[in-house]
């Protein structure tokens, strides 16, 4: 596991479309995918520390989110030759067991990923209504480890973003585990 951290936001980036089997059998676009005011793409998995420790969070802030017309879509991009825990049923079952309030959707080739830029898991983009980029930071500043009561920075980025269509222009970048590329 390598830790690796975000880049900073490249605002106004459009975001890449996309067409991926989501665990509830249905292929995922771009535009499916969209809320009227926003939408986040979240690259997660299921092994990695980082994101088991939010995916509560997670969960409640797409949530909510959608009360503000933003949607979100989680996309899985590693390979799971290293880490069978990433395969494909074992995604169907964390998105069950966790009732992901969006779809989670499955990356093999890992273009959708690269095309994006993702660098680790949890890496989070948020885009407004016209699908430019806005946020690109981290969740809050839990770790391996949630921290209680962590101010939500995702969450009140991307309700930012609803309201205006801006992000904030001070945003901490995301850390997690490195996304496992393919051996080629």
């Amino acid at each position: 596991m390598v830790r690796t951290e975000t880049p900073v936001c490249d605002f106004g980036r459009p975001a890449v479309d996309f067409a991926l089997p989501g665990v509830d059998g249905r292929i995922w676009t771009l535009e499916q995918s969209r809320g009227e005011h926003g939408l986040l793409v979240m690259f997660i998995c299921n092994h990695c520390p980082y994101v088991k420790a939010v995916r509560e969070r997670i969960v409640r802030d797409a949530r909510e989110l959608l009360t503000y017309g933003v949607n979100s879509v989680a996309i899985m991009s590693n390979d799971p030759a290293d880490h069978p825990e990433d395969g494909f049923d074992q995604m169907k079952a964390v998105a069950e067991q966790f009732d992901f309030p969006f779809p989670y959707l499955y990356d093999e080739s890992q273009e959708v990923a690269l095309a994006y830029g993702a660098v680790c898991t949890p890496d989070f983009f948020g885009y407004n209504g016209k699908l430019e980029l806005q946020y690109r930071g981290r969740l809050d500043e839990s770790r391996k480890e949630a921290v209680a009561n962590a101010r939500r920075d995702l969450f009140e980025a991307m309700k930012q973003v609803a309201q205006t269509g801006s992000g904030p222009r001070e945003q901490i970048p995301s850390m997690g585990c490195s996304i496992k590329w393919r051996h080629e």
